[in-house]
């Protein structure tokens, strides 16, 4: 059956436009057409993460759904947890169509959506819905013509904060003019106080905290990673989320897409991904959860992202190509690999290869 899904998703979504393809995909999850595929429970792929209990480390990236309309039919295709948005504090169509371009023979995707998303209204209504239980985090963003970003976030840590089982801050996305410059040490710092108080004060007036976690870009310089590093820690953060889509488009066979504006994620991005990963970890310490996100395609690739330093991993664009089976298979992979090493817990190869990758010039 998971072969049967993996090539009708090619053969048949492949023939569509990509964005058409996509909305397509979220109504087959909608209706029921995705069977439930999760892998078998494994407590040695059980992670104890920011007060978070995660039921295994696979995680389905933002991006995917981003106005929270399938998160709980996605938890049962055998994610651990899902993120839904970005969601912006007011509904926007985001950029221009066409703005997804597959890289088939590069097995990437660019995109320049530009956070089209329906607002919090909407979302919040979805997820007030879903169980309590499910492990559903919100990505929060920007309005693209707000007159006050920061405030932006702070919205939507107000806004969710009932139903979120944790935050992600996004000010990574390359598709909104200007927003990566809140990834500079000054606009850091203001963004990570303000979005901390609100948490806090949330907190105090319902009693449960909830993790807020930063997702950077792959982008950075040395000095950048070290000033966001320095700020991430002096603000205590709950986590980092390692990493968006990059600019770069070193070594594509696609050449003819690799023009397109925007963004850049799938297999591309592994190397990019997880050797800004192991820096960051190496700048933060052990203690600090890192989400390990870019390219992961294979039970072999998310333990690599372990390997370099990740808690939990997160992929989106490889089940494109994969399909909808590509969760349960790289879960079930994880189960083999605890097997082949005699390991008590995924968690006993973390930083196994941090050395490796952090010298990485990816």
């Amino acid at each position: 059956m998971i072969d049967t899904l993996k090539f009708l998703s090619r053969s048949g979504l492949f023939l569509l436009d990509p964005e058409a393809a996509h909305g397509l995909s979220i109504k087959a999850l909608k209706s029921g057409l995705v069977p439930s595929c999760a892998a078998p429970a494994d407590p040695r792929l059980e992670q104890e993460i920011a007060g978070l209990t995660f039921a295994n480390p696979i995680g389905m990236a933002a991006g995917y759904d981003k106005n929270a309309e399938v998160p709980e039919a996605l938890l049962k295709i055998g994610f651990g947890f899902t993120e839904i948005g970005t969601v912006t504090p007011k509904p926007q169509p985001g950029n221009d169509k066409p703005r997804i371009f597959r890289l088939v023979e590069d097995q990437a995707v660019i995109n320049r959506l530009g956070f089209n998303n329906e607002g919090h209204g909407a979302a919040l209504a979805r997820l007030q819905g879903c169980s309590r239980q499910a492990l559903i985090g919100v990505n929060i963003g920007a309005n693209k013509d707000s007159a006050d970003r920061i405030s932006d976030y702070v919205a939507g840590i107000r806004t969710f904060y009932p139903v979120a089982r944790y935050f992600t801050a996004n000010i990574s996305s390359p598709n909104t003019p200007g927003l990566r410059d809140l990834q500079a040490r000054e606009s850091l710092a203001a963004l990570l106080s303000a979005v901390l108080a609100a948490r806090n004060e949330e907190a105090t007036k319902s009693a449960k905290r909830i993790p807020v976690f930063l997702k950077i870009a792959p982008d950075l310089t040395e000095e950048g990673m070290d000033d966001i590093a320095a700020e991430v820690l002096a603000h205590n953060l709950d986590g980092l989320i390692v990493s968006n889509t990059t600019l770069a488009r070193d070594g594509l066979k696609d050449q003819r897409q690799a023009r397109e504006a925007g963004g850049l994620s799938g297999k591309p991005l592994f190397e990019k991904s997880t050797a800004v990963l192991a820096r960051m970890r190496k700048r933060v310490g052990p203690a600090l959860p890192i989400i390990g996100v870019g390219g992961v395609h294979s039970a072999e690739t998310a333990a690599e992202k372990i390997r370099a330093g990740a808690d939990l991993v997160q992929l989106y664009s490889c089940m494109v190509y994969e399909g909808p089976g590509l969760p349960s298979r790289i879960v079930r992979g994880l189960s083999e690999l605890c097997d082949r090493e005699q390991l008590a817990s995924i968690r006993d190869i973390r930083d196994s290869r941090l050395g490796y990758w952090a010298a990485r010039n990816a």
